[in-house]
């Protein structure tokens, strides 16, 4: 087989993560659209991330989060977005840079992206940042590596987030 010295998985990589920064661009400045929400899930501790402690210890290993409704201060830059979310009534900031995303997928319309972990997104320790208080949102845990999906314990009901946050799990989404 022939080398492929032009590379086009990274830029076929990279052009995919254009869609992403221009969509998510497009929500920073004008809002979502219609019925329009992004989960994004990106590797917890990939360079560049920086989430608060108690996120880190929560999501060690990758997060995903919802951008739908109850978000706030999205900024977009070329190499990663900033964004405002709740956690369980507790405001937060998140930096995520692009090459830290795993996977982006908008269930109004049945659109997704997966990445493949770039060099750039190896551990690296997450940042503290200072939460910026505003109203809650909603946030998805990860699967575990092995499984398909998370199991809640049957004899527990999940405590419910305060402020009107509601966790779900990805399944709900999943066509059946």
């Amino acid at each position: 087989m022939a080398t492929d010295h032009i590379r086009y998985d990274v830029l076929a990589r990279d052009a995919l993560r254009g869609v992403l920064r221009k969509v998510l661009s497009d929500a920073a400045t004008h809002g979502l659209p219609g019925e329009h929400h992004f989960f994004i899930t990106f590797i917890s501790k990939a360079e560049g991330v920086k989430l608060s402690p108690r996120l880190l210890a929560q999501y060690p290993d990758e997060m995903t989060i919802i951008l739908q409704h109850q978000f706030w201060d999205l900024v977009v830059t070329d190499d990663r977005f900033e964004v405002g979310l709740s956690f369980g009534g507790i405001p937060e900031r998140l930096v995520v840079p692009f090459n830290a995303i795993k996977s982006f997928f908008d269930p109004s319309v049945q659109f997704g992206l997966q990445f493949e972990p770039t060099e750039a997104a190896g551990e690296a320790p997450a940042s503290n940042l200072p939460a910026a208080p505003a109203p809650p949102a909603l946030a998805v845990p990860a699967a575990a590596p092995a499984a398909t999906e998370q199991a809640e314990p049957a004899e527990e009901e999940p405590a419910k987030p305060s402020e009107g946050a509601e966790v779900v799990r990805l399944d709900r989404f999943r066509k059946k």
